[in-house]
């Protein structure tokens, strides 16, 4: 099994920069794919970034190509999301999720196993 621990929400202003990280236990970090996963209030859940430790590829939404960067520390075992220019659409609920790469780094919700319980991220304007 694999447990996930998000960690660096808060509150910033219109243009600013957020770290999220994402802390993992359990099973090895390079056997699983990480995707971060956003939901605003009243909106589906939507995939904002992924990377495949198998690969090292990233994926990222349109909406926020060039804005966000998803890392990995596999001493640490931790997978980082760089967030900035931030805006209030941004602001949701950020989780963490974990695929066995069965699939790979995807950013549809289906495939993924294990989910940390989200941070919360608010951008005002």
């Amino acid at each position: 099994q694999l447990q996930l621990v998000e960690s660096g929400g808060g509150l910033v202003q219109a243009g600013g920069s957020l770290r999220l990280s994402c802390a993992t236990s359990g099973s090895t970090l390079n056997d699983y794919a990480i995707g971060w996963f956003r939901q605003a209030p009243g909106k589906e859940r939507e995939g904002v970034a992924c990377i495949s430790s198998a690969d090292n590829c990233t994926w990222y939404h349109d909406s926020v190509k060039g804005r966000f960067t998803v890392g990995r520390d596999y001493t640490k075992k931790t997978v980082y999301l760089q967030m900035n220019s931030l805006n209030p659409e941004d602001a949701a609920t950020d989780y963490c999720a974990a695929e066995a790469l069965f699939v790979g780094c995807v950013l549809s919700v289906g495939p993924y196993n294990y989910w940390g319980q989200g941070t919360e991220v608010t951008a005002s304007a």
